[in-house]
């Protein structure tokens, strides 16, 4: 399937309820031939209005770690494992993002990236192993498949926590220096 197909396929989903409150399907968005791709759980209320992955004040906060180590957001590809907003942005329901998962593995095929971020520890539960533990293995590399995968903190939690900006720049310069080696 291509892109044009899978975007239509996505907007037009309604294999779980969240389809009835949307305002927008967040798909993705950035380079759809990037080597490096984060995947987030799922979209919230500026990403729902806009149709854009990590837009509100997470998605900004993202913009200035990936400055902060010379990656250009429009050479990455950013994305969610649910493409509909939650309500009230609780975490996704199991059957929630069964329901979208086909729609992420097809953007990683079609994309094909050498790093998989993963952007906070639902994802990386549901992506890595289902036992992550995001302050211990946050920044640890994973081969899943034709995959090097890790884990950062998600930018939300640093709102709510800026301990661990730290951390995040850490890993987030550790990635930068995979992506030189691959």
């Amino acid at each position: 399937m291509g892109w044009d197909d899978l975007k239509k396929k996505c907007a037009e989903c309604d294999k779980c309820a969240l389809h009835q409150t949307r305002t927008n399907c967040v798909f993705g968005t950035g380079n759809e031939n990037a080597t490096l791709m984060f995947i987030g759980e799922a979209p919230g209320e500026q990403e729902d209005l806009s149709g854009v992955p990590f837009v509100g004040r997470a998605g900004q906060l993202l913009d200035k770690f990936l400055c902060a180590v010379d990656i250009k957001r429009e050479d990455v590809y950013i994305a969610n494992i649910l493409k509909c907003r939650p309500p009230k942005n609780r975490d996704p329901l199991p059957e929630e993002e069964d329901a979208c998962i086909d729609y992420l593995r097809e953007q990683v095929a079609l994309i094909n990236p050498k790093v998989i971020v993963c952007l906070g520890r639902i994802s990386a539960m549901r992506l890595i192993k289902p036992d992550f533990k995001i302050t211990k293995e946050h920044g640890i590399w994973f081969k899943k498949g034709n995959y090097l995968m890790t884990a950062v903190y998600h930018p939300a939690a640093l709102l709510r926590d800026p301990r661990k900006k730290e951390d995040m720049l850490e890993d987030m310069k550790r990635i930068k220096e995979k992506l030189s080696e691959e």
